[in-house]
C-alpha cells in the first residue's frame, strides 16, 4: 500500500512538471509557445504569431482596458518596446468580453494612448487558456524558436516608482542571447481575467 502511494505521488510530480510550471498550470519554461492566428486588432487587421517570424524575440502581454494595474503598466510596456526596437516584437492580447474590454473600447484606448504595438481581441479566450494566463497584465517572453523563456510579472511592484527588481528585461536579454533567463517564472499580479462561464 505504502509503495503504491509513493509511486502514485512520484508520477503525479512528474506529470505536474511536464504539464505546467511552478505557478503556471499550463506551460513550463522551454515549452513551445501556443500560436494564434486571425485575431482582430485595433488596427482593423487580423494578426497571427507567424506575423513576427523575422523577430529575434516576442513579448506577449495579456492585458485589458478595465484593470487599473494593467493601465499602470502601459508606459512600461511602451518603454520596453522602444528599448528593444528591431529586436523584440511586442503584442498585447485582451480576452475579456465585458463592454469596456470589447474591440471598440480597445480601439479607442489604443488610439488615445498611441500604442505602438498590436492590441488584439480574442473573445473566445482560447489563447489565454492555451498560455495558462490568469491575470492582466501577464507577460510571456518567447525566443527565436518561439520557446517560452519567461512568464509572469514584469517586475516586483505595481507602482513604477517602487520597483526594485525587473524580471522582464533580463529575460528578454537572455532570449536574444539564446540563454536561459535568470528567473524563468514569477507570480503575475493584477486583475483576474474575466473568464466566461463554461457552457454545459
Amino acid at each position: 500500500m505504502r509503495s503504491t502511494l509513493l509511486t502514485s505521488l512520484a508520477l503525479s510530480a512528474i506529470v505536474s512538471s511536464i504539464h505546467g510550471g511552478e505557478y503556471n498550470l499550463k506551460l513550463s519554461v522551454g515549452d513551445t509557445a501556443p500560436a494564434w492566428k486571425d485575431l482582430t486588432g485595433t488596427d482593423g487587421k487580423t494578426h497571427s504569431l507567424a506575423d513576427f517570424a523575422d523577430s529575434p524575440a516576442v513579448l506577449v502581454v495579456f492585458t485589458c482596458n478595465t484593470c487599473p494595474t494593467a493601465n499602470d503598466y502601459e508606459d512600461r510596456i511602451e518603454a520596453v518596446k522602444k528599448k528593444y526596437a528591431g529586436k523584440l516584437a511586442v503584442v498585447a492580447i485582451n480576452v475579456n468580453t465585458i463592454v469596456g474590454d470589447r474591440l471598440p473600447a480597445m480601439t479607442e484606448r489604443a488610439t488615445d494612448r498611441k500604442y505602438t504595438y498590436p492590441y488584439l481581441s480574442d473573445p473566445s479566450q482560447k489563447i489565454a487558456k492555451a498560455y495558462g494566463a490568469e491575470y492582466t497584465p501577464e507577460f510571456f517572453v518567447l525566443d527565436k524558436a518561439r520557446k517560452v523563456v519567461y512568464m509572469g510579472a514584469m517586475d516586483d511592484k505595481s507602482k513604477a516608482s517602487d520597483v526594485r527588481e525587473n524580471y522582464l528585461e533580463p529575460a528578454i536579454e537572455a532570449a536574444l542571447a539564446g540563454k536561459a533567463a535568470p528567473k524563468g517564472e514569477t507570480i503575475a499580479r493584477g486583475c483576474r481575467i474575466r473568464w466566461l462561464r463554461e457552457s454545459k
